[in-house]
This record gives structure tokens, sequence and C-alpha cells, in this order.
């Protein structure tokens, strides 16, 4: 960790840093000091795709989760450099936060952009995208919420693509039930560039929430 990061972390996370806990359900407008959409990214490296983001559409709140202090340091740092008052820092589990700190309805999209793919075989099970994972984020998201993957692993992009097609609570985006351009709002980060020099294919994935979706039972 760089010493701006570690001052940036100091400085800013009494104010924009979230502990994930499991010990309360958010009030995200009390989060964030307004009634504006909210979207939930999961893993955001060092922060610099998620600064830009927030930066070019102010009106939409950013709760970015991670677990890596100098990114989350990086990212403060970012957001304070730039006056981006529009995010939050979330340290810790995704899935805790999912399931115990926000409630039904709250969140306004998902991204997860190039998350772990797991390569081998008997890793598999640990891939974040899978169908229990998008049975519980589909009650958090309201209807119609956009969740957002991207991967420069072709394997883990085919996974994700079976995965959220099979899924009752998501619609593809794309008529042709395939994956979609990458959108303008997501900019293309030095990591993504790293490997497309290297001649990987970046795949996107845009999916919304169906309008009707089970809640699971209490305590699930």
């Amino acid at each position: 960790m760089t010493a701006g990061q570690a001052d940036a972390l100091q400085r800013l996370w009494p104010k924009w840093g979230l502990d994930i806990d499991g010990s309360r359900a958010l009030d995200l407008a009390d989060l964030f000091g307004n009634d504006n959409p909210v979207v939930l990214e999961i893993g955001f490296g060092m922060g610099e795709a998620t600064a830009r983001m927030a930066a070019a559409d102010p009106t939409t709140n950013i709760l970015a989760v991670d677990v890596h202090t100098p990114g989350q340091g990086n990212l403060l740092n970012l957001a304070d450099r730039n006056g981006l008052s529009n995010i939050r820092v979330g340290n810790g589990d995704a899935i805790i936060l999912l399931r115990e700190m926000l409630t039904p309805d709250s969140l306004d999209g998902l991204r997860v952009y190039f998350p772990d793919p797991w390569p081998k075989k008997r890793h598999h099970k640990r891939r974040l995208i899978q169908p229990d994972f998008l049975t519980l984020a589909a009650t958090r998201l309201r209807p119609r919420a956009i969740v957002h993957c991207a991967t420069d692993w072709e394997p883990y992009a085919e996974h994700m693509l079976d995965v959220l097609t099979a899924h009752p609570a998501f619609e593809n985006t794309q008529a042709d039930g395939g994956f979609a351009p990458r959108p303008d709002f997501r900019p293309l980060t030095r990591f993504e560039g790293q490997g497309l020099d290297k001649g990987h294919v970046v795949n996107d994935l845009l999916f919304r929430r169906v309008q009707h979706v089970d809640q699971p039972p209490a305590g699930a």
C-alpha cells in the first residue's frame, strides 16, 4: 500500500467507508445522503474504472465492494481528488452484504467486472456467478435492474451466459441471446487493455431482472 492510499483510508473511511459485518440493514438513502439510484459493484480492483463511471454519471450512486485494501485506499483517494461524493467503499463479503444488509428491491443495478475465473475445474464452484448467487441478488434488485458482467476468460463468459440465461429471474437484453457489445459507460480499464494486447477476448453480458421474483423464505 502506498502512503497516499494509507492516508486516504485513514482520512476517508469514516466518511465514505462501510464495514460489511452483517450487523444491520442499510438505509441506502442515509448512506449516500440522497435518494438517487444505487448500483452495487462487486470487485473493483484499484478503482480507476469505478471512479470514471461515478464521474460520468453523478446522479447514480455506486456501492463498490472489495477486500483489497490498497484498492480501497486508491478508490477513496480518487473519489476525494475528483469530488466524487456518489461512491461508497465496502470492505468484506458481498454475499453477507446482499443477504444480511441490503433490503429487497433496494438496488438499481449490479456490476461484476473481471471476477476471478477460477480456471481449474475443481475450483469452478468458487465462481461468483452461480444460480444461488443470482437468486439472492435478484431479491435485492428492483424490477428491470441490469446485471452487467464482463470477463476476459472465455470459458467463464460461456458459463456466465449459460447460468444467467437459465435463471428465471433474468432475461438477456440482447435479442440474439448472446453477449453484448461493451457499453459506453463501462470504461476500458488498464487490466483489460493489457488482456486485449495479449489477444484475450473480452465479453460483456447485460441481463435484466424480470418483473416477478419469488422472495426466499425467511432465514434462507
